[in-house]
């Protein structure tokens, strides 16, 4: 007989792959105590009370964490001053992984365990990001994988939970696999899997379908400090409030569902769909108040940092030192990124319709056509020198054709 182990802390979302871990834990991994961590980014508040019901239910010590400010203001913000996106969508799920390991391993720390198991399955990316932050956090830590581990699928999952009276949601028909936090919404599993399929209405909680949306636009007001909003319409809000507000707003005028085709780190393509309505305004807001502000150069080398920054966050790699590197230079360059954005919500689009700051690197003196501060005839010499090398080697490719001698 295998001998027991004494305690394992599992990281508990409530979800199917989670729930199915804990009898896991006890039957084939032989530990006494399960003790489940659910973290609080913003899901549900049902999803929050049904993890720790089922938690109850299945007999685990269980704790409910609140980090929904701390995810806000250290993750989804420095995502937004980073434009973190990946493959044309505002990241969600990644930015929350590194959060959940980091306060479940603190609540580990304060138990005295240093075993750990989670739900995630071998095709995904939530692997890396929960085992790299547990392992950075804990380098002793002993992590399970049972999903992983034994090779398993959903329909058999949905199976073993009902033989050993597991509450789960789904069914063999409704499959779908929710991950929600403040940042996003994402939605997957069974048809939804299918590039070609339509996805249900059903499937959509935080967006109206353009059909269902207002006939009437709504103008917005949004005011930033240090790259993020601070004011809304005048109104100063802390930031957990202006996500949910803007979630809720966003959400009735049909902005920020997407459709997608995405390549996981593993290397799979996969059809996801996501519903990110706060996320969609606040980086239209802040791209546009940035290229308000930023030299050329700096919007130039930014994109280059934001992109790096962005592959970093999505793949969980949130306490590399090239992260901290990067996000030197993007706070460096968000000291001005203050001011004004005037936008327009309306049948699925956000439009902005005006930015201002006291940083604006633009003068209407120098640009407009109906003045003469800037002199125009000074271009002549820069214009004529403009491009001088690459008509120097058409003019030779050209003189070299015709004579081939």
């Amino acid at each position: 007989m295998t001998e027991k182990k004494n305690k394992v802390l599992l990281v508990y979302s409530g979800g199917l792959d989670t729930s199915v871990c804990i009898p896991l834990m006890r039957e084939d991994y032989k530990y006494q105590e399960v003790i489940t961590v659910t973290v609080d980014v913003g899901q549900e508040r049902s999803d929050i009370e049904q993890a720790a019901e089922k938690a109850k239910i299945l007999k685990t010590q269980h704790y409910t964490i609140d980090a929904k400010d701390e995810f806000v203001t250290e993750h989804c913000w420095r995502a937004l001053k980073a434009n973190g996106d990946y493959q044309g969508y505002p990241m969600s799920t990644s930015l929350a992984r590194p959060l959940i390991a980091k306060v479940a391993a603190e609540k580990a720390k304060e138990l005295g365990i240093t075993s750990f198991a989670h739900g995630c399955t071998g095709k995904g990316n939530d692997q890396y990001r929960i085992e790299f932050a547990l392992r950075t956090l804990i380098p002793g830590a002993l992590i399970h994988a049972p999903v992983r581990e034994q090779n398993m699928t959903r329909s058999w999952e949905i199976e073993y939970a009902q033989k050993n009276g597991v509450p789960i949601q789904q069914s063999l028909n409704k499959i779908w696999s929710i991950d929600e936090n403040l940042w996003g919404r994402s939605i997957e599993g069974g048809r939804l899997e299918e590039p070609d399929f339509a996805p249900p209405e059903e499937i959509f909680q935080w967006t109206k379908s353009i059909e269902q949306t207002p006939e009437q636009g709504l103008k917005i007001h949004l005011q930033f400090e240090n790259g993020a909003p601070v004011a809304w319409n005048g109104e100063s809000i802390d930031p957990t409030k202006m996500v949910l507000k803007m979630n809720e707003v966003a959400g009735l005028h049909g902005i920020g569902r997407l459709d997608l085709m995405e390549d996981r780190m593993m290397g799979l393509k996969v059809r996801e769909n996501y519903e990110c309505p706060a996320a969609t305004v606040f980086l239209k807001a802040h791209r546009a108040l940035e290229n308000l502000v930023l030299t050329r150069d700096e919007i130039r080398f930014k994109a280059l940092v934001d992109s790096e920054w962005s592959r970093l966050a999505y793949e969980g790699l949130w306490w590399d030192p090239l992260k901290t590197n990067l996000e030197s230079f993007i706070d460096s360059t968000q000291t001005r990124v203050e001011g004004e954005v005037i936008l327009k919500l309306h049948k699925g689009n956000v439009t902005v319709l005006g930015r201002k700051s006291k940083w604006a690197l633009y003068s209407e003196d120098l640009a407009s056509f109906d003045t003469k501060t800037f002199d125009q005839r000074e271009s002549t010499g820069a214009v004529k020198n403009f491009g001088l090398q690459a008509r120097m080697l058409h003019h030779l490719l050209q003189t070299q054709r015709k004579d081939p001698s």
